[in-house]
């Protein structure tokens, strides 16, 4: 999770009972396979006095900054859209290296041709 992330940075009061997700995170963070596939992204914790909600927010290796409220969303569904997103971000780099233009734009005619890899099933065979 952490190799499509250049900064961490997570904010809590330590006495809001609404911190679980935060705690999570930050564990997930902090364990060492994660540290490896990164040792250079930051990991920052602010323990705050005031009653904000906790929050997390993350910088990809593009530069996006992304804020998650980490009230209402659990620790997993946090690293999850991180992982999906920073698959897109490999995707993207990947056409960009190769020269191809981004994003792919594919025309509504070849969206609508049956995949050839696909044998059609017969009528005999669809009723059983």
């Amino acid at each position: 999770m952490l190799k499509f992330l250049s900064k961490v940075k997570i904010q809590f009061n330590a006495l809001d009972p609404r911190t679980a997700s935060c705690m999570e995170f930050l564990a997930q963070c902090n364990a060492p396979k994660a540290k490896e596939s990164n040792p250079s992204c930051q990991v920052q914790v602010k323990r705050r006095t005031d009653d904000q909600p906790p929050e997390i927010t993350v910088t990809f290796v593009n530069g996006v900054e992304q804020t998650y409220d980490a009230t209402s969303t659990p620790a997993q569904n946090i690293r999850t859209m991180i992982l999906e997103k920073g698959q897109y971000l490999e995707t993207e780099q990947m056409f960009r290296e190769a020269g191809e233009k981004w994003p792919v734009i594919i025309p509504d005619e070849e969206l609508q041709q049956p995949f050839l890899g696909i044998k059609p099933k017969k009528a005999e065979e669809k009723k059983q």
